[in-house]
Parts: C-alpha cells; structure tokens; sequence
C-alpha cells in the first residue's frame, strides 16, 4: 500500500461528470492519496493510518492528530504505475477494484476510529482533486 500525503491549506474533489463536490477541506490537513497493490491487507493498513495520523508534517511539526486536522482520502491506483519499459505505464502492481476498494475504506475507517475527520472521493469515479499544496510538502508512505 502507497499513500501520497500532501500537506494543503484546502483541498475539494468532485466527480468530472457533473462537477459535483463529494468531498472537500476548508482548512489546513492532509490530502492522502491511497493506492493498492496485490497483497497488502489489515498490516497495510493499520499502518498507513498510523503513518498518516501521527507523522508531524503539518506546520510546526505537528501531526492531524495533534491539530486535529482534516484529510481527504482518494483512491489512486496510478500510484503503483510501472514506468520502467517504453512510454505507457503498466498498472499491472494496482490491485483490482475489488480488492482494493474495501482496503481503501479500511484505511477511512481507521482513521476516523483515532478520531481523525476524514472525507473521501467516489472510488473508480473520475474525479478531479483541487488543493493548494502548503509549503509544498509532499511525503510518499510505503506500507
């Protein structure tokens, strides 16, 4: 499991087709985008939701816990893109939707347990995410 955090003053997603707004932050947190690969599980997890929870990335060294941030989670298969070869990516490292769906909203649901406010974007949907990256500070976790 891969999670880009992004350190952002605000953030919002919406769905391309109508615009609508699924979900957004007002205020400085955390944008988590959360890919998934074959064989992570609950290990996977947990960790990746400690990681985006506790780690002091946000002003002053501080953590979302600490400042009780918010964080937008989306999905993001393209995170285990495989570039190696030629000029088209493979997904062939992205686990199917239906594996990594519900590990995606196992990583929202640990969160939210450590009391985190956690709003999310609409798996498989084409979205498009706007933030305003703070500082800018970008941080790939690997679980």
């Amino acid at each position: 499991m891969r999670a880009l955090l992004q350190r952002v003053t605000r953030a919002s997603v919406s769905v391309s087709v109508d615009g609508e707004v699924v979900g957004g932050i007002d205020r400085p947190g955390l944008v988590a985008l959360v890919g998934v690969t074959h064989d992570d599980g609950p290990a996977q997890v947990e960790l990746v939701a400690r990681k985006i929870a506790e780690l002091r990335i946000l002003r002053d060294e501080r953590s979302v816990l600490d400042e009780a941030a918010p964080v937008l989670v989306v999905s993001q298969f393209t995170l285990y893109a495989d570039t190696k070869k030629g000029r088209r990516p493979s997904w062939n490292g992205a686990a199917a939707g239906d594996v990594a769906e519900p590990l995606v909203e196992q990583v929202v649901s640990a969160l939210r347990a450590r009391g985190v406010e956690v709003v999310t974007g609409v798996f498989g949907a084409d979205m498009r995410v706007e933030l305003v990256n703070d500082g800018p500070v970008t941080i790939l976790v690997e679980a």
